[in-house]
């Protein structure tokens, strides 16, 4: 198959909404690989072991446009082979995905706290793209954007892949206007509202973001909306979309998200406590949509804890 050649689809059907993992058999100038066997081995091996990949390729799990593929075949360059992986043991989240507004092209849920966006780690079969591929039966549902796995609120989704590329650009090109509710201490002298600028950098592998010297990459507005026995409600509206930005952000204010396992300081990892999630909420979505040229604006409908006449739990 050239290069460049467009993938066949998959044979194989969604799993609990996860997709099969594609493979292209890559070229083998040195000869290394007499064949699928050998270089599913070399590939595999050190992730899930020889012996997991041999019974997968016993059990037909490693399927090619025609059916199962055998170990002893002959390998060839360019060819798909798809296979599903096996799924870590997950806890479910005993929050439901609210969904606030579908149509032919979009849906925009309400992700709980501490459900995962999409696939990830070990978050891969409880996450909100894979929920609502099943409850709404639409396989091909995709993310416009992603919300941390700790941040509950609005999240909008494309129900057809052609589409997608035209509601992400919005959301690159800074297009969609995004609100967010916090509840945080109330410190009388931090003056607000006020527009933070900073650089802010996350090396992979460490927990916590941090801000840095140097030009700065992420903007957030802080607004106070309502306050009351030492805890206040903010409006909270990233111009950036910096990984963990208004949590970074509220924290160097001094007015660190209540719940925060991360920021200021890092909690032991230890069992999901549901009781206490983080109060932050991505409350509203607003944009132009690229198809209809209709203004759209898109609210949530959970609600934090705090003060303020919003009160109630999310």
């Amino acid at each position: 198959m050239r290069r460049g050649t467009k993938a066949p689809p998959s044979p194989l059907p969604q799993r609990e909404g996860i997709d099969a993992v594609r493979v292209r058999l890559p070229e083998d100038p040195e000869g290394a690989w007499a064949t699928v066997g050998d270089h599913l081995l070399a590939r595999y091996a050190g992730a899930v072991g020889s012996g997991r990949v041999g019974e997968m390729l016993r059990e037909g799990r490693f399927v090619g446009v025609g059916g199962p593929v055998r170990g002893d075949e002959p390998y060839a360059p360019g060819t798909y082979l798809w296979f599903h992986r096996d799924f870590p043991a997950e806890e479910r989240v005993p929050f439901e995905v609210g969904v606030v507004h579908r149509d032919e092209r979009i849906v925009v849920a309400d992700k709980p706290h501490f459900l995962a966006t999409v696939p990830r780690g070990r978050h891969v079969t409880e996450t909100a793209l894979a929920r609502l591929r099943r409850e709404l039966g639409l396989p091909a549902l995709q993310p416009a954007h992603r919300l941390d796995r700790l941040t509950a609120g609005l999240v909008l989704f494309v129900v057809r892949p052609e589409d997608r590329g035209a509601y992400q650009t919005l959301f690159r090109d800074r297009a969609v206007r995004k609100e967010y509710e916090a509840v945080a201490p109330y410190d009388p002298a931090v003056e607000l509202p006020v527009t933070v600028r900073s650089r802010i950098e996350k090396e992979r592998g460490v927990m916590a973001a941090r801000e840095v010297p140097g030009e700065p990459n992420a903007e957030s507005r802080v607004e106070l909306l309502a306050h009351g026995d030492g805890l206040a409600r903010y409006r909270l509206v990233p111009v950036t979309g910096r990984t963990h930005q208004l949590r970074v952000h509220m924290n160097a204010l001094g007015l660190p998200i209540l719940d925060d396992p991360v920021y200021p300081v890092v909690r032991e990892d230890g069992p999901e406590d549901y009781g206490r999630p983080l109060r932050l909420l991505a409350r509203s979505l607003e944009f132009t949509d690229p198809f209809s040229g209709v203004a759209r604006r898109f609210e949530s409908r959970l609600r934090l804890d705090g003060p303020g006449p919003r009160g109630g739990a999310a």
